[in-house]
């Protein structure tokens, strides 16, 4: 036994490091699996930063409305919005979503 496990011993030890590499290559924090999800990390982290880059953006333009120039165009805009506000003899209507499904 002892005699055929030397002759086999090139085998063995070749056999065991292909295992070794072959597993390390699909897991582990370098592997294939973790590529792939770090992969997606970094798309959804793209998303994100564009969103963000978007949403900048837009509050900068509302910001440079609100300058020194003020825009009372925006302004009334924003008054009717947050504070109902209406002209006289001027009917406001509000519409709620109704989200309930029959």
């Amino acid at each position: 036994m002892l005699q055929r496990l030397k002759k086999n011993y090139f085998l063995l030890v070749s056999t065991f490091l292909i295992l070794y590499f072959f597993f390390n290559l699909l897991t582990g924090q370098r592997g294939l699996i973790s590529y792939f999800e770090k992969k997606q990390i970094l798309n959804n982290l793209k998303q994100e930063e564009l969103s963000i880059i978007k949403e900048i953006k837009d509050l900068d333009f509302k910001n440079s409305l609100l300058s020194d120039n003020l825009d009372l165009d925006y302004i009334e805009t924003l008054i009717r919005e947050r504070f109902l506000f209406g002209k006289k003899n001027e009917t406001i209507y509000i519409i709620k979503k109704n989200d309930a499904k029959n």
